[in-house]
């Protein structure tokens, strides 16, 4: 696996701590594809992270939504009533994590066939979206009337 160097990033830049981290940590991750699962973009402002969970009940699994970050737990307890001669259906443990962006919420979660799936939400607060400057026409006008309201 190839690895990346930041400090060079990290001596000179400002603020994006955030971002070298979350490469950092993808670098170290040993990529376990358990449980499999999809991310899908549905709209512009709209995500879905599918699971998928055959073998574990809802009960068994727990989302956990903080700050920027979702995290998806199964734990499956173990049963010894049965003896199997193949076993190709993991139910072992897990714990998934995925990093959210800032402003992206989980809006829910439904178990459906086997699948796990989150929904998620990006909604920009008011305060953040573009929003236009009238321009008004006369510069010297403005100014007077800025003056007086003052005054």
């Amino acid at each position: 696996m190839r690895t990346y160097d930041f400090s060079p990033l990290w001596r000179s830049t400002i603020g994006f701590d955030r971002l070298f981290d979350l490469a950092e940590a993808a670098q170290r991750a040993g990529e376990d594809n358990y449980p499999p699962y999809n991310i899908e973009r549905l709209a512009e402002n709209r995500y879905q992270i599918s699971l998928a969970v055959a073998g574990f009940s809802p009960d068994e699994i727990s989302v956990t939504a903080e700050q920027n970050v979702v995290t998806i737990e199964g734990n499956k307890a173990e049963k010894n009533e049965r003896e199997f001669l193949y076993r190709g259906i993991s139910t072992r443990s897990f714990k998934r994590q995925y990093s959210l962006a800032d402003h992206v919420e989980v809006k829910g979660a439904a178990f459906d066939n086997g699948l796990l799936k989150i929904e998620l939400v990006r909604e920009i607060p008011e305060a953040m979206k573009p929003r236009r400057i009238a321009i008004s026409g006369s510069s010297v006008g403005n100014v007077q009337q800025i003056e007086a309201k003052a005054a």
